[in-house]
């Protein structure tokens, strides 16, 4: 499509605005570690909420929900729904213990919690683990969903939006440090929310929809619109709706819904003022994460199945887009095509701001662990300040160019997302349960991770053949590597000795200060549940609204306000 010169405008003026705040908060960012990844640890919880949200609202995102949406309704959904469980369990339970920590990174975790030799050496196999291999596989996934908005948006092929991209959310990620993301996050997730919903009500009035209630009626949409999977049907019901709530959401580690917190979630709490701002902060993001943004991406997902009615449709208005990148997910940036101009301008620029906003976090988030928990702590122990800086610029650097080559080896965002969760399928259950039981040690931790990894190779060359060795479903193949995983590492920890007990007791006294560990922990059950009903209420409270279903709306929205009356009267007691 052709893009008007007040498009352009608006998109070199946001690439402008990322690039002066980078340089802007250069020179105090590249102080010390301390200011270039956690921003000196005095960040108010709505700046590192909004960074939260920021970056999980990645370009891949509402690729994803319309991916959902046109094969399993809106109730497929809740195969990412389902992780409100982990995020309300980080806010309740971890949050305050993570902040208590005052740890740089949480991989220092390890040196805290476990002792001898092989907790060093966690901290390094999990720096390259999770800073290297996990990112570069998230990365590639955003990076992929960036290539097909350019190449339908823009008409550029891939490696040329990978080059533009990468060189412009590199300069400011590497300048500015974490106190530079959460600035640009701050001022992309403004663009994106203005950008998402402003282009949902275009959409809606398009002639080809004809309105909300023309749509909500139409053939191709009236099946699509349960919140819930039909339990009639075994198989969805097993895999939308089961497997996410009663196994996925404890079980997997996958980037921002680590149970008991981790990755760039913990590093936003990590730089939080004081523990009520890293509580406060995780809470605001589940909110906003699950309650708030989904709908308009539901609604230009379900306009979608009116224009382009199948996969056919959607490539056949697209003939110039590679076979290896067709599919459902492409159908969102398909309906951005119908935007007038302004409009298409400020929200290409909205899905720009959500690749760099999540690029840029990735970026920092990984130099971080590639600086503090690898060079600095097994490569050059006496490193100055200036020079871990340096290096954390030059990882930056090296991750953004590993993500993007890997980007060429995927096809859709599905496919990350269903790589991601595998490759963390088994291992979540030890990180919320690693706190409390001093038998895990670090051998559990490696044990997990390695069988996950293995798991996960396997499945994902399986299913590179042509013709597949074995024939397992994607919802049974994260049962068997959760099932293999988890025996595996409870084994390795009944067979190997627990840390010394110096280390145990000194961890105790620094997380708990040493009180009961479950102290209050019936009113922190009770504010887990309030907390998760409190936002499904909302979610579905919303979707009925916009059905027009408005006794099953307002029965849903007094839920969700006495579920923020019952946190309110016990909030004291958790936090």
């Amino acid at each position: 499509m052709n893009l008007s010169n007040l498009d352009y405008g608006i998109i070199i003026s946001f690439f402008m605005l990322s690039l002066f705040i980078g340089f802007w908060v250069s020179k105090k960012a590249g102080k010390n570690t301390s200011e270039y990844f956690l921003s000196g640890r005095n960040m108010p919880w709505w700046l590192l909420g909004v960074s939260m949200v920021a970056t999980t609202f990645a370009a891949d995102t509402p690729g994803l929900v319309t991916e959902l949406v046109r094969k399993e309704g809106v109730s497929g959904n809740w195969v990412w729904w389902a992780f409100l469980f982990t995020g309300m369990l980080t806010v309740i339970f971890y949050a305050k213990l993570w902040r208590k920590s005052g740890i740089t990174t949480d991989l220092e975790y390890y040196e805290i919690r476990y002792s001898g030799k092989m907790a060093g050496f966690l901290r390094g196999f999990r720096a390259v683990y999770l800073g290297i291999i996990f990112n570069v596989v998230t990365m590639a996934g955003v990076c992929l969903a960036g290539v097909k908005i350019a190449n339908i948006l823009l008409g550029i092929d891939q490696g040329e939006m990978l080059v533009y991209a990468s060189i412009i959310v590199v300069i400011y990620a590497s300048l500015g440090g974490l106190k530079g993301v959460l600035i640009t996050d701050f001022v992309q997730f403004l663009i994106a929310m203005i950008g998402s919903v402003w282009a949902t009500i275009y959409i809606l009035d398009l002639p080809e929809i004809g309105g909300l209630t023309n749509l909500l009626s139409h053939e191709n949409v009236s099946g699509q619109l349960n919140m819930l999977p039909d339990f009639s049907d075994t198989e969805a019901l097993v895999t939308l709706f089961i497997i996410p709530l009663a196994v996925q959401w404890w079980s997997t580690w996958y980037p921002g819904a680590e149970p008991g917190g981790g990755g760039y979630i913990a590093q936003r709490m990590l730089a939080a003022k004081d523990e009520k701002n890293a509580t406060w902060a995780t809470l605001f993001f589940n909110f906003a994460h699950y309650a708030v943004r989904p709908w308009p991406w539901i609604l230009v997902g379900l306009a979608s199945l009116v224009i382009f009615p199948t996969l056919t449709d959607v490539n056949a208005a697209f003939p110039n887009l590679p076979s290896a990148m067709q599919g459902h997910d492409v159908a969102y940036a398909a309906m951005m095509t119908y935007l007038p101009a302004g409009l298409i301008g400020i929200v290409l620029t909205s899905l720009i701001a959500a690749f760099m906003s999540t690029i840029s976090t990735q970026l920092n988030w990984g130099s971080s662990y590639v600086v503090n928990d690898l060079y600095a702590r097994f490569i050059n122990k006496e490193a100055s300040e200036k020079q871990k800086v340096i290096v954390g610029k030059l990882t930056t650097v090296l991750l953004m160019i590993c993500a993007a080559t890997f980007s060429f080896y995927l096809q859709s965002a599905k496919d990350v997302f269903d790589l991601l969760l595998q490759i963390g399928a088994g291992t979540g259950l030890l990180f919320i349960v690693r706190w409390f039981w001093h038998r895990i040690n670090p051998m559990s931790e490696i044990a997990a991770m390695a069988i996950s990894f293995m798991v996960a190779l396997f499945f994902f060359i399986n299913g590179k053949q042509e013709v597949p060795w074995i024939e397992i479903a994607g919802h049974w193949q994260l049962i068997i590597g959760v099932l293999i995983t988890t025996f595996g590492w409870v084994s390795v920890t009944l067979l190997t000795k627990p840390s010394t007990k110096e280390t145990l007791d000194s961890f105790d006294k620094l997380i708990f200060d040493g009180a009961d560990k479950f102290n209050n922990i019936g009113f922190k059950i009770v504010a887990f549940f309030a907390g998760i009903v409190g936002v499904y209420s909302f979610l579905f409270a919303t979707g009925n609204w916009i059905y027009g279903e408005t006794l099953i709306a307002a029965i849903l929205s007094l839920l969700s306000c006495l579920c923020v009356f019952i946190l309110i009267k016990i909030w004291k007691k958790i936090a």
